[in-house]
């Protein structure tokens, strides 16, 4: 599945720059591979944590006129919010990412399926039917009024 997600390119790094980037709702990216050097980008967050949330995705990164097509290596996330900090992308090729996305339809295809067969099956029985109570319990009940008065 390819997603597309406008970049600005990044001229300030460090903690500070970073965090600036997220107070203004983006993520810092660096982008490697395909025999280019290294680009520092920076991506809409919300934009960005959608995507990532698709299996085996491909992002189509465009800067200015070019468009280039990129995979997660590597995602940073905050220990206990678990919000995107800091994500490394790697350039693929075209066939790269057509594989992936077939990848992806048969994952989700798969996930479908077994959602579909969970929700047709049968309830689990014992655990969650209604006990009625014994025939003693009543009696229990009573003579353990009496004995406390």
């Amino acid at each position: 599945m390819n997603v597309r997600l406008d970049a600005e390119p990044r001229t300030n790094f460090g903690k500070g720059a970073a965090r600036q980037l997220r107070r203004a709702g983006r993520i810092p990216v660096v982008l490697y591979g395909g025999g280019s050097d290294v680009l520092h980008l920076s991506l809409e967050g919300h934009d960005l944590e959608q995507a990532l949330r698709k299996p085996k995705v491909t992002l189509e990164i465009i800067t200015g006129s070019t468009t280039i097509l990129t995979k997660p290596r590597d995602i940073q996330r905050d220990p206990l919010r678990r919000t995107v900090e800091h994500v490394d992308l790697i350039i693929v090729s075209a066939g790269e990412a057509s594989e992936r996305a077939a990848e992806a339809e048969v994952l989700v295809a798969a996930a479908v399926e077994a959602a579909e067969a969970a929700a047709s099956a049968p309830a689990p029985r014992g655990v969650y039917e209604e006990e009625t109570p014994a025939e003693g319990a009543a009696v229990d009940a009573e003579s353990a009024d009496a004995d406390a008065s």
